[in-house]
């Protein structure tokens, strides 16, 4: 378990191994400096690990389905969601958000910041609502294998992917990408919106300022979708028969 959870650590470092070497060539990334990218990375990672680890295995939905087992899971006396979620859990994926951990308390402590009690507050509620719309992401997408049954691959790129680009200051992507990363698949309230609050940094895209607090209502409504897609799957599921 100890080498799997290491291996697991290394994995995930890999990320970071990629920003550093960006930072060996220059000293900004679209106008953001080593520290806060990192910021950003920890923001992305920490909400991602957490939301794996409760909900990562609904992702194996489409599995389920093909095999038959999910009607077994719908004969039980709790909800398939939650067993689902339970699936084959391991500690070693908590080697995903230990790096994210020790990453952002190294950024905080090395970060420029005027640390207002607006500011403080912030950084645990960015982590919430992060952590809840991967979580809804993952159930819609897990949802839209009720349709689409050999989808698993598509779906990780909106949970897996979108973890990747939120490591990232936004507006190195086209502005009509991020719209979409905003207004359609809305990412950008993980960690972009708030952290632009947090840092105190203008939106390259001219958005209002309410828009850096608009995650924990982004997640809330997310939060309601995903409920609504995962009964509306369940409802159109027809047993796959022996």
């Amino acid at each position: 378990m100890i080498m799997l959870t290491l291996t697991t650590v290394a994995l995930t470092l890999l990320d970071l191994a990629a920003i550093a070497l960006i930072f060996v060539h220059t000293d900004r990334l679209a106008g953001f400096s080593g520290t806060e990218v990192m910021f950003l990375y920890a923001t992305s990672l920490v909400p991602f690990a957490m939301a794996d680890i409760v909900l990562g295995t609904a992702e194996r939905l489409g599995q389920h389905v093909r095999e038959g087992s999910l009607d077994t899971m719908l004969v039980r006396p709790v909800s398939p969601l939650i067993q689902l979620a339970t699936e084959d859990f391991t500690p070693r994926r908590l080697g995903k958000l230990l790096p994210g951990v020790v990453v952002l308390a190294v950024a905080l402590e090395r970060a420029d910041v005027d640390w207002t009690p607006g500011r403080i507050v912030m950084i645990p509620l960015m982590l919430v609502s992060g952590t809840l719309i991967f979580g809804a992401l993952w159930v819609i997408t897990a949802a839209f294998q009720f349709v689409v049954v050999d989808g698993r691959e598509a779906t990780s790129s909106v949970t897996y992917g979108g973890a990747f680009l939120t490591q990232y200051p936004m507006h190195i992507f086209g502005r009509d990408f991020v719209r979409t990363l905003t207004f359609v698949l809305p990412l950008a309230f993980v960690n972009w919106q708030p952290a632009l609050y947090v840092l105190d940094r203008p939106d390259p895209h001219g958005l209002p300022a309410a828009a850096r607090f608009a995650s924990p209502a982004v997640a809330a409504v997310l939060c309601v979708l995903a409920a609504l897609a995962w009964r509306a799957g369940l409802r159109r599921y027809r047993s796959t028969g022996n």
